[in-house]
């Protein structure tokens, strides 16, 4: 549609400022977060910011991260590293791991890719790749099929990819000396998980892995959540048992004929309190009507 220039004239600069404002908004809320680092065995680190927890591995070797969050965090994650063993040369990770593509757990790559190699699965590349605002460093330049050993800090940090999940990308790492794993998004502690359908997630394959990473690791085991505080198998166990109730429950209603709307409206029994910001009780069934 054509607009005169007086309509311009008032259109424009009204769209202009409301692109500052939510601009100014965004680093506004960037600004108030704060990194918190939690030491939690020999060269394994955990932090905590805005988007993804961070995986760290700090020490001899220098420093590797898993995942970065979003990108006006950079500068605070490098400033929390410097405080790590591994940055009496440099605070700039030499690796960094993407366990899946989505932008809160990529979005510093641009930062740090500059001076590390960046790691994931091969649909990583594709789908970041794909992306026209994805600078060539923010790109990974290993990728694998199936996983990747890397021998660092005294320990064995071992990637695996377990097929479709949260997405068609995701990697578990695990730090074998350590006895700590990280999940990425396979994993939100206590709250419904968000499985990217249209990027190749699967609800079944969602459960499926979380069962063979519990099959992997012990009551010592310290885990990593994509989102949510440092955990433990227990409570990996009931967020299994949840993903359990919840794709029992659902096959049974689309087996009875129930639509979306009345599965909605039943609800998932127990489980209630899990709903959280991103992901209602009504957006995780929807996930599940869809997924199964």
């Amino acid at each position: 549609m054509n607009k005169s220039p007086r309509l311009l004239s008032i259109w424009l600069p009204s769209l202009l400022a409301l692109s500052f404002l939510s601009l100014a908004a965004e680093d506004d809320r960037f600004a108030k977060v704060n990194i918190k680092s939690t030491h939690l065995n020999a060269s394994a680190w955990l932090f905590e910011g805005a988007g993804g927890n961070i995986g760290v591995s700090s020490g001899e070797d220098g420093i590797l991260i898993i995942d970065d969050q979003f990108a006006p965090l950079a500068e605070k994650i490098t400033a929390a590293l410097a405080s790590t063993p591994g940055a009496k040369s440099s605070a700039m990770p030499r690796y960094i791991i993407n366990t899946h593509y989505h932008g809160d757990h990529t979005g510093s790559n641009g930062h740090f890719g500059v001076h590390g190699t960046i790691m994931a699965h091969d649909n990583v590349l594709k789908r970041l790749q794909n992306d026209e605002k994805t600078a060539s460093a923010a790109l990974p330049v290993i990728t694998y099929e199936q996983g990747i050993n890397i021998r660092f800090n005294g320990d064995t940090i071992k990637v695996v990819h377990m097929g479709p999940g949260h997405t068609d990308g995701d990697s578990v790492v695990f730090w074998q000396q350590a006895n700590v794993v990280h999940m990425g998004d396979l994993f939100f502690k206590d709250r419904f998980p968000y499985i990217d359908l249209e990027a190749g997630g699967s609800v079944i394959g969602y459960r499926d892995n979380v069962a063979a990473v519990l099959a992997m690791i012990d009551d010592k085991t310290q885990v990593i959540p994509g989102h949510g505080e440092l955990a433990s198998k227990t409570d990996l166990l009931r967020f299994k048992h949840m993903l359990d109730t919840s794709i029992n429950w659902a096959k049974a209603a689309k087996a009875q004929g129930k639509t979306l709307e009345q599965m909605t409206a039943d609800g998932i029994a127990d489980y209630k309190s899990w709903g959280w910001q991103f992901i209602s009780e009504e957006k995780w069934i929807e996930t599940l009507y869809k997924g199964l």
